[in-house]
Order: C-alpha cells, then sequence, then structure tokens
C-alpha cells in the first residue's frame, strides 16, 4: 500500500497535475518553488524526491521538466486539432509554451505518421547553425516532442528563453549543444547549475517549407 502523502506533498503533486493539464507538460524546479512559495528550487527538489519514492511521480534525470504521471493519472498531451495538419511554430516567445496559440502561423497539412516517429509541430528554422547537414534557414524541422533523446541525436532544446535546434551530447552532468557549422561554437551545460528543457527530436525536414501544400 502506498504511503501517505504530507500535506506539503499533496499540494506540490496537485501543481503538477494542474499544470499538465493546462500546458501539456510538467512544472521545472523553479516554477514550483515560485508558485508554491518556497525558498529556492531545491526546496521543490526535495518534495519531489519524495513523491518519487512513494511512487506517485517518477522522476527523469537530466532534464528541467523530466517528471512524469504513473500511466493511469497522466493527462492527454496538449494537440493541435488532427484536422488541421501540423501546427508550423514561427517564433517562440520568452518563457512561453512552444505550441501556444500565438506562436502558430499556420497548419501543414501532413499526418503526423508522415515522419517516425510521428510528428507533433514543425519548426521554422533560423540561422545557419545546422547547415552542414542540411538543416537550412527557413526549413521546416519536424519535432516529435519528447523529454527522452540519446546521443547525437537532432534536438530541440530550451536554455532559458532561447530555443535552439543543436545536436546533443551529454557526460555526466554536462550537456554539449553542438553546431553543424564550423563558425558556431558549442554550447555547454552543467546540468548541476543550469536549468536544460529539451522540447523535442528533430525527425525530418521540409526543404524551405514555403512550397505547394502549405497554408
Amino acid at each position: 500500500m502506498a504511503r501517505p502523502l504530507t500535506a506539503r506533498q499533496q499540494t506540490v503533486y496537485d501543481f503538477i497535475v494542474k499544470t499538465m493539464n493546462e500546458f501539456g507538460y510538467p512544472p521545472t524546479r523553479a516554477e514550483i518553488a515560485r508558485a508554491l512559495g518556497f525558498r529556492s528550487p531545491n526546496a521543490a527538489e526535495e518534495h519531489l524526491r519524495a513523491l518519487d519514492r512513494k511512487g506517485v511521480i517518477r522522476m527523469i534525470p537530466g532534464t528541467s521538466r523530466g517528471i512524469r504521471l504513473p500511466a493511469s493519472s497522466e493527462p492527454e498531451p496538449a494537440e493541435a486539432p488532427t484536422e488541421a495538419g501540423l501546427p508550423i511554430i514561427g517564433s517562440v516567445a520568452a518563457g512561453s509554451p512552444i505550441l501556444a496559440a500565438e506562436h502558430i502561423d499556420r497548419y501543414c497539412p501532413l499526418p503526423a505518421d508522415y515522419f517516425s516517429p510521428r510528428a507533433d509541430y514543425l519548426l521554422r528554422v533560423r540561422g545557419e547553425s545546422m547547415k552542414d547537414i542540411g538543416i537550412l534557414d527557413g526549413d521546416l524541422l519536424a519535432v516529435h516532442r519528447t523529454q527522452d533523446v540519446r546521443e547525437g541525436q537532432i534536438v530541440v532544446a530550451r536554455l532559458e528563453d532561447n530555443v535552439t535546434v543543436k545536436r546533443f551530447q551529454r557526460r555526466g552532468n554536462r550537456v554539449t549543444l553542438l553546431a553543424e557549422n564550423p563558425e558556431f561554437e558549442p554550447i555547454e551545460i552543467d546540468l548541476a547549475h543550469e536549468h536544460l528543457e529539451i522540447e523535442g527530436l528533430g525527425v525530418g525536414v521540409i526543404r524551405g517549407g514555403g512550397g505547394s501544400g502549405l497554408h
């Protein structure tokens, strides 16, 4: 039989569920601390570890939103209407959900399972940092929304208020986001002191993003 939650643990759990229902993904430690009046994200981390030990959440190391609920209680992730096709994200406002309605330029009439794994949205690429693997400025990157990524995969990552597309590399608590263009320096992140949020995995590219079939 599962151990009962303390009043504070229940409050943290309820906030996680509320956030996932509203936005489709869990809160960060900093967001929990801010919303519930904790002195620091470390206090939120202690409650999360207690909830993990009691089996009401599952913590995934290495990401700032690495919290999962048991399958029986986890809300369905937010999705764009299936009849509209895949949403095209033109830009992302600082600190806001990547699939917020105001970020969607239009829809592409491609089925999600055209890509494998299935795509959740298309992100318009800005800049030339990934040009050496054929991801060019103005292209649409098909993104599968997940926080579970492997070494060497192309990811969409959020660093504070910036969203970037890079190749993922990890050694212990240190993550390197690698550009595919020698003119760009690698981005180094120490997970012990910095938050890194993986927004998704790149699963395909649509060249230019402005051809026939888009509306």
